[in-house]
């Protein structure tokens, strides 16, 4: 039997990528295929960003052309090609930023802020453009969480401002712009303004996922940022413990109301590892987060521990992800992460842009 483009591409559709439990075929990620004598060329273009998973990918798809009859050396050339995605209605995207991800708890501290952290660099790891914005306007964490706090943010035109950077992040926070021991005494409409101004007047470059870690609760400025910023979902960070699923319960309920997808659930802080003996207890109650998400039908992203280790690396502004990146929990992180990339990705493409603007003048 002669080897053809027909039969390579019947053998791709019993593989199936790992990452998002469907094969290369049906989610079109096989662009091309190419045949020359007994060589077999691969084209594979993900949805989502996988480098360390690429040698995995190559394997498995070389694997299963190789059964092929005739078949003597397979290549396999893989990229990312990360799109827009759709927002809420009636909500126009940010210029520079392909995906907002909102990562949001009911109440403070649950970890949301080192989840935030640790899901950026994660992301970026895995070869995504990445920045991620400070929502905390009361209690910004991010400039001492990436070791940036001392620096100012720039203003070449005297109107936008530049994003900082830090471990190949793009970042921008109220912690860049006032005192380290100056309270932020103000009322909701002041400090959701403010929110907005640092979100739209900063020039973000060309981000495939802009992470944006909201202030804890569902007040003012959650509400508003939920209803204003084209979000492309959420993400809730949530403990085991009950009284903190109580409120994570509110923070996903908000974001339901708004018309902004759930992405999934995130349990933090699930079992302590006493950092002497290794002895693993949850501390925190067991199995919240799965519950959680059972009972609303949104997707258990993972679960990490309560662990010495990421209080002190964050602390120092070189978070888990980036001082330890061969690690068990930067691991973790980058799972998540890339669950949340393929969450991305199957969603609706944004499709605004294939439209002109219809302009109607009375002549």
């Amino acid at each position: 039997m002669s080897l053809t483009q027909e039969s390579v591409t019947e053998a791709l559709k019993s593989v199936v990528d790992p990452n998002t439990g469907k094969d290369f075929i049906a989610t079109r990620s096989i662009r091309d295929v190419g045949i020359s004598g007994d060589e077999v060329r691969l084209e594979v273009v993900l949805g989502y960003p996988a480098k360390s998973q690429h040698d995995a990918l190559r394997e498995l798809l070389s694997s299963a052309v190789s059964t092929l009859p005739g078949v003597g050396r397979v290549t396999v050339d893989i990229t990312s090609k990360i799109v827009a995605h759709a927002v809420q209605q009636g909500v126009k995207l940010l210029p520079g930023v392909k995906n907002i991800i909102a990562v949001a708890s009911g109440k403070g501290g649950v970890g949301k802020s080192t989840t935030s952290v640790n899901l950026a660099l994660a992301l970026a790891a895995e070869g995504a453009r990445v920045g991620i914005l400070d929502a905390d306007i009361y209690g910004p964490s991010q400039p001492q969480m990436l070791g940036i706090g001392d620096q100012r943010p720039q203003s070449i035109d005297g109107k936008t401002m530049e994003p900082l950077e830090a471990h190949g992040l793009q970042v921008m926070s109220i912690g860049f712009l006032v005192d380290v021991e100056t309270p932020m005494v103000w009322r909701g409409p002041m400090a959701t303004q403010a929110l907005n101004q640092l979100l739209k007047e900063t020039n973000w470059k060309d981000l495939d996922y802009l992470i944006i870690d909201m202030p804890p609760g569902t007040g003012d400025i959650q509400l508003t940022l939920s209803q204003t910023v084209p979000l492309t979902g959420a993400v809730i960070v949530t403990t085991p413990q009950d009284i903190a699923l109580l409120d994570a319960r509110k923070g996903l309920k908000m974001f339901e109301k708004v018309g902004v997808p759930i992405i999934g659930v995130v349990e933090n802080m699930s079992i302590h590892i006493c950092s002497n003996c290794g002895h693993e207890e949850p501390i925190f109650g067991s199995g919240g987060g799965e519950k959680l998400c059972a009972d609303y039908n949104v997707p258990f992203l993972g679960a990490l521990p309560l662990d010495l280790q990421i209080r002190q690396e964050t602390d120092k502004g070189t978070p888990t992800t980036i001082s330890d990146p061969n690690g068990r929990i930067a691991s973790l992180y980058k799972e998540i992460a890339r669950k949340v990339a393929v969450r991305v990705a199957v969603k609706a493409k944004d499709m605004t842009h294939k439209f002109p603007n219809i302009v109607i003048k009375n002549t």
